[in-house]
Formats: structure tokens, C-alpha cells, sequence
């Protein structure tokens, strides 16, 4: 497996910016992020910082959310919020910029809660209009999540998330979205993790990985994460697989051993 970090909930005790240099100084030379400015389109210069901090540090860039809305308060995504659709249009041009800067070739678009004034056909029409929207402004691949924790946010299962993007790619023959199997939210939301990976494997753009209960490092819990990484590898899977969990001790990084951090053959 290659590990990245996900900086936008690990090494959180640092600034963002400062957060690549200390996922390479633990070993690690891939690191993701959650959309990192506090708006949807970065001001002035910090974009050229953000690109900077991931430029000097010398990791590489795999994983970059579009614009979320405010996730501390339980937004969790844009993509079918019908008040928010210029906000978005104009964020997954910053996106794309920053990919392209970067060479990040993935790209999460959180699809966003059920919210008052619009029916779920009315959103999920919206959505599939985003979505093909962001894939055709990238260069690389869309994913497409199913998030626990929210309940107003529609996609529970990888099955859910998979007939998402078989819509988009009937609507539009859009085919650069793929799943995002964030292990951790599956297996919290009730999917069978094993019969997912087992009849999704094409369709597996991106993993990531927490325990549960708990949301903590592997180890911390009792999810089979190895069992599953291992039919994943069986399966072909040859991506990166994020660390997005939140670390319960001093060392967030104790449980993988240094020699398996690194990928000497990742490069842009």
C-alpha cells in the first residue's frame, strides 16, 4: 500500500503550512488535504503559498477536496446545494488550477446534505450536473464519497455512491468519477466493506482509512483494516490509500513502520 497523509486532520498541533514538511519528516512523501482556505476561492497569494508549503516540503499532492462549506458546523459538501452553485462553479476552477500547479490527479467532491427548499431529485439533478461539470474541469479523477456521521448527507453506501456516478456517466458520458472507499465511514454506516470492495473494485479511484469505534489510528479499534487492505491489493488496487484519522497518542504514525512509509518510485 502507498499511505499519504491527510494534513487536514493529522499534525493539526502545526499550521497547515507547516504540516507537509512534518509529514516528511515522519517518512512519509504523499500527503492530502480537505479543501484548506477558509473560502471557496483562495484570496490573493494563498494559493501561491499553499502550492509553495507542498513544493518545499517535497511530498507530492494526491488527494484535494473541492470546497465543502463549513464542515465544523456539518456541511459536507457543495455539489448538489442549489443556493451555493456560482460558489461552487467557481471553486472547481480553483481546484483545477491548483491541480494542475501540483500535478494532483484526485479530486473529492463531497456531494453535500439533503437542505430545505429543494426536493432530493431536484438536488440529485444538480449534483450530476457538478459532477460532470469538476470532471471535465480537472485533469484527472472525481471521487465520490459516502460519508458517516450526517445524517441529512445521502450516500451511506459504496452502492449509493456507485449509482451516482453511473447517472453522471449515462447523462453526460462523463467516466474520470470513481469511489472514494473510505473504509472507516462504510464499515461505521453499515455497508458490508468485504462484498464493497468485492463488487467495486473498478470502480475504486481512492482509499482511506481510520478505526472505529473511535475514528483513531489502525489499532485503535477492532476493524479488520489489514484483512481489507489486502483483498483491495488482491483486487489490483495499486492507488494510494490516506490516513485520515485522528491520532489518540504522541506518535500519530507509531503503528506503521518507518520502511513502509515512503514510495521511492513516487513521483510527478
Amino acid at each position: 500500500m502507498r499511505y499519504a497523509v491527510n494534513c487536514s486532520i493529522l499534525l493539526t498541533d502545526l499550521p497547515l503550512l507547516e504540516r507537509p514538511a512534518a509529514a516528511r519528516a515522519a517518512g512519509f512523501d504523499a500527503v492530502e488535504f480537505w479543501w484548506p482556505f477558509s473560502t471557496s476561492v483562495p484570496a490573493d497569494g494563498e494559493a501561491d503559498a499553499f502550492v509553495r508549503a507542498i513544493d518545499d516540503a517535497g511530498v507530492r499532492l494526491v488527494g484535494l477536496n473541492f470546497a465543502a462549506g463549513d464542515m465544523p458546523a456539518g456541511d459536507r459538501g457543495l455539489m448538489s446545494w442549489p443556493g451555493r452553485a456560482a460558489e461552487l462553479r467557481d471553486n472547481i476552477a480553483a481546484v483545477a488550477d491548483i491541480g494542475r500547479r501540483l500535478g494532483c490527479r484526485s479530486f473529492n467532491a463531497l456531494y453535500g446534505n439533503r437542505v430545505a427548499g429543494a426536493t432530493a431529485g431536484q438536488q440529485d439533478d444538480l449534483a450530476a450536473e457538478h459532477l460532470a461539470l469538476a470532471a471535465s474541469a480537472v485533469t484527472g479523477t472525481v471521487l465520490l464519497e459516502p460519508v458517516s456521521g450526517a445524517d441529512a448527507y445521502p450516500l451511506k453506501t459504496a452502492a449509493d455512491a456507485v449509482a451516482v456516478i453511473e447517472r453522471v456517466a449515462g447523462d453526460s458520458g462523463v467516466t474520470n468519477i470513481r469511489l472514494l472507499a473510505d473504509l472507516y465511514h462504510l464499515s461505521v454506516n453499515g455497508d458490508d466493506v468485504d462484498a464493497a470492495i468485492s463488487a467495486y473494485a473498478d470502480r475504486i479511484g481512492h482509499v482511506q482509512i481510520a478505526d472505529a469505534p473511535g475514528r483513531g489510528e489502525p489499532g485503535t479499534g477492532d476493524l479488520p483494516l489489514d484483512r481489507w487492505l489486502a483483498a483491495l491489493e488482491r483486487t489490483g488496487y495499486r492507488g494510494w490509500t490516506g490516513l485520515e484519522y485522528r491520532a489518540t497518542g504522541g506518535d500519530p504514525f507509531a503503528w506503521l513502520p518507518r520502511d513502509r512509509r515512503s514510495v521511492t518510485t513516487a513521483t510527478r
